[in-house]
């Protein structure tokens, strides 16, 4: 039991500090997801950014997740085939709910980034943080946005999630960090004592906290005293 996304994102910390050296860039799923990416990222003395991607739902059961669209310059679009043929899901549908999470992941991106560039990704060791994993949908797109944006190296690190979705996800990443994975999985937040929902301002508030991190000047090391 995670006392909050902020304890769960410390003791993931601590199995990952070995990545310390690589100077990765940490990136958190809002909302949720941020919370626990900032002591990651803060930990590590590592930037924070956000990936943002907008699940696509059943259109009578959208908590039901059919896929996914992930941020970018050309959007990556994932959506589960076979379910789609199982409930004849049109096609017509998927294209107007994706052109509406485009719509609000932009939105988004303005209120959490406001003028400010993404950081490039190419190269660089990147670590993938959400509050946990239920279906994996959005996860799954997430990191093929990542492949696509040509990362050097991708960690995926969340608190909780089912091993099915583990397994799946699994060969999309160089490492994978789970802290727990109970059989029968019940629902995220289930492991959590406090997991009220994370407000907008909360996550421009840890994205400006951060920043204002990397950029302090480093401390001096203390003076010797002289007898």
């Amino acid at each position: 039991m995670f006392a909050d996304r902020r304890e769960a994102g410390r003791r993931l910390l601590e199995r990952l500090r070995h990545l310390e050296g690589e100077k990765p860039v940490v990136l958190g799923l809002p909302r949720g997801g941020v919370a626990v990416a900032f002591e990651i990222a803060k930990g590590l003395k590592a930037p924070l950014d956000i990936l943002l991607v907008g699940k696509i739902g059943v259109p009578w059961q959208r908590e039901l997740a059919l896929g996914a669209v992930a941020d970018g310059e050309d959007p990556e679009i994932v959506i589960d085939e076979a379910l789609r043929a199982e409930l004849r899901i049109e096609t017509r549908y998927i294209e107007e709910e994706t052109r509406r999470r485009l719509i609000e992941i932009e939105r988004r991106r303005r209120l959490y980034r406001g003028e400010k560039a993404a950081i490039a990704l190419a190269g660089r060791t990147v670590i993938l943080v959400d509050d946990g994993i239920a279906t994996g949908s959005t996860l799954f797109a997430a990191l093929h946005r990542l492949r696509k944006a040509r990362a050097g190296k991708i960690v995926l690190a969340v608190p909780v999630a089912p091993g099915d979705a583990l397994q799946r996800l699994g060969p999309l990443v160089d490492e994978l960090l789970c802290l727990r994975a109970p059989e029968p999985f019940i629902a995220v937040g289930a492991h959590y004592r406090d997991f009220a929902q994370v407000s907008d301002e909360e996550v421009v508030g840890l994205l400006e906290e951060r920043e204002r991190g990397e950029n302090a000047p480093p401390e001096s090391p203390p003076r010797e005293s002289r007898p």
